[in-house]
């Protein structure tokens, strides 16, 4: 089927020549032209009746109704004109459906955050801070909620062991999973193995780095060969790559050791999956967020040294919100996506969800850069200085999304900008760029429908948990809808937001912002720009967290930004009570 499809298609492509000569033409040929064409369309000879006759298995009636769901109008004539093309259409797109196409394939054309001119920084300077041990590291349970710097400073001291973590970590996973419900499959065998290499090669004295014998904790949309990757839905309860995913990759390259596929709200979104809801480590009846669910749950419950998330629209920021932990959703680009589940090609994005903004930049060097495998993957320096003083950083708040807020909230926030401004911020107040990005979501909206038509034309969503009128069912079965000029416009509007935004952010470093209010959280997911966030206090018993928004390639300045702001308090330190 696919050959010869490609040979319409080539043959096509051969006519389509003509189109080089077509000063030269008069009418007539013009339209004799027009109409080889279109009967070299595949599908184009489908619709023949004896004698000549189009078959309209689409009336004028069905058309005009289905030009009102899009807002259109056109006269008689017109409509009848139509006709004939919108029936052949029907047979390209019924022909275009019996291609083959796997689910891991994307599409030709690629998105970049960056703009024509744009240079990425040059700087490669990564400098950490030097790690503090509690004297009392072994006592009262501290040891699972240390950062991975300073787990990093005992494995490589080795006054503890990978294999000692790892059991650790395990046991607690095995402990608190029922609880909360944060692991889809342990991979407890994989772990052993990693740990015990981990320990024979930092014996011999081959240190890898920062996370060598470090447990961590996948989200379970990334590809582990022969282990189950569920994408937390029914219909994919058994599937099974024979890959490992690039971030897989590189992290068993720098010695991390797998603990767990962990849970992920069904085809991303939310905490629900098929084995129930995700709950926070701070709240046991109540949701985690997602729709990283699994991955901000286990690392806020101190089980797993540290986990990895991906957002398209808020996954690594509000889990991480929710459970208490720092997360970073890096530039988009920044980090491969071979072997992750798309929902948004263009928006989709992979990050680290930690329980320190340090630990964020020690994951994000070991697994950013290119890969030969993602078209879109950005090639440039993650600078990092956990050194540099907040005074030197220009930081822009965005005070009307703060004025908004009420109640508990409100006093939360108010006393997180006090005290960031005693950590040495110089503050001055700002508003972005007057764009409502709303419509923009068209783009999620008609590419998660892409992404998942074969499963929506075969039954299966009917097989998830969730049927409510949010939920990815209806949003995959309505997208059908969106014509493709409007997602063509939207992608022209986003560009016309991207460029607004680099304007407004070449005047600051970072910019402050609560997590909901306003759009910084849907303008920057859709222009690619990275988000750092960490806890800064409670409400109504539950974490908040303060957003620091950087320029594109540069997660280091809203990651300092954050380091900062937690040196200065504590909330980043609490545990969960029961823990």
């Amino acid at each position: 089927m696919f050959e010869e499809h490609s040979a319409t298609i080539n043959r096509r492509g051969k006519m389509a020549c003509g189109f080089l000569f077509v000063t030269y033409m008069d009418r007539r040929e013009w339209v004799r032209l027009m109409a080889v064409l279109a009967a070299a369309a595949p599908g184009a000879g489908s619709q023949q009746q004896p004698g000549g006759a189009q078959a309209r298995r689409i009336s004028k009636e069905m058309l005009v109704s289905a030009l009102k769901l899009m807002g259109l109008e056109f006269p008689d004539a017109q409509l009848e004109m139509m006709l004939p093309r919108v029936n052949r259409g029907l047979g390209s797109i019924e022909a275009l459906r019996k291609i083959n196409v796997p689910l891991d394939t994307e599409p030709a054309v690629t998105f970049s955050p960056r703009l024509p001119g744009k240079r990425w920084p040059a700087s490669a300077v990564f400098r950490t801070s030097r790690p503090t041990i509690p004297r009392d590291w072994k006592q009262d349970g501290r040891l699972p909620f240390l950062s991975v710097l300073q787990l990093a400073a005992l494995v490589r001291s080795r006054r503890v062991t990978s294999i000692e973590l790892t059991s650790l970590y395990l046991a607690r996973l095995k402990q608190y999973a029922p609880r909360l419900n944060f692991v889809i499959t342990f991979t407890e065998d994989l772990a052993l193995e990693q740990a015990r290499r981990a320990d024979a090669e930092i014996r011999r004295g081959r240190y890898r780095g920062p996370l060598h014998g470090i447990p961590w904790g996948a989200k379970d949309l990334f590809a582990v060969k022969g282990i189950p990757t569920t994408w937390g839905a029914e219909p994919y309860r058994n599937q099974v790559f024979d890959y490992d995913a690039t971030v897989v990759e590189r992290l068993e390259k720098a010695g991390a050791v797998l603990l767990a596929k962990l849970s992920m709200g069904a085809l991303a979104m939310g905490g629900l999956w098929f084995g129930g809801m995700t709950k926070t480590p701070w709240d046991q009846d109540q949701t985690s967020s997602g729709s990283s669910a699994g991955s901000a749950s286990a690392t806020a419950a101190g089980c797993v040294g540290f986990s990895l998330g991906t957002e398209t629209l808020g996954s690594i920021i509000s889990p991480s919100i929710r459970c208490g932990t720092a997360g970073l959703r890096p530039t988009y680009g920044r980090v491969s996506r071979y072997g992750a589940m798309a929902l948004s090609w263009t928006m989709d994005k992979v990050g680290p969800i930690c329980r320190s903004a340090e630990d964020c930049a020690l994951v994000l060097r070991a697994i950013h850069g290119p890969d030969g495998r993602d078209g879109t993957v950005i090639d440039a320096p993650f600078a990092w200085d956990a050194l540099r003083p907040l005074s030197r950083l220009r930081v822009g708040v965005l005070h009307k999304d703060f004025e908004g807020l009420k109640g508990e909230e409100k006093k939360v926030y108010e006393r997180a900008l006090a005290d960031l401004e005693k950590a040495g911020a110089r503050m001055a107040p700002v508003e972005l760029p007057p764009f409502d990005a709303g419509p923009l979501l068209t783009i999620l909206s008609a590419e998660g429908a892409a992404a998942f038509d074969d499963l929506t034309r075969g039954g299966g969503l009917d097989q998830l948990k969730d049927q409510g009128p949010g939920a990815w069912p209806n949003s995959f079965r309505s997208s059908r809808l969106i014509p493709a000029v409007e997602y063509i416009r939207a992608q022209r509007a986003r560009r016309l937001l991207m460029r607004e935004m680099e304007r407004f952010m070449a005047g600051w470093d970072v910019l402050v912002s609560p997590p909901y209010a306003g759009q910084i959280l849907t303008i920057t997911n859709l222009t690619g720009h990275p988000q750092a966030v960490t806890p800064c206090g409670f409400a109504e018993k539950l974490p908040r967290g303060i957003v620091f928004t950087g320029r594109l390639c540069e997660e280091g300045l809203p990651l300092a930004a954050a380091l900062a702001y937690e040196k200065a308090t504590k909330w980043h330190t609490l545990r969960p009570p029961w823990s």
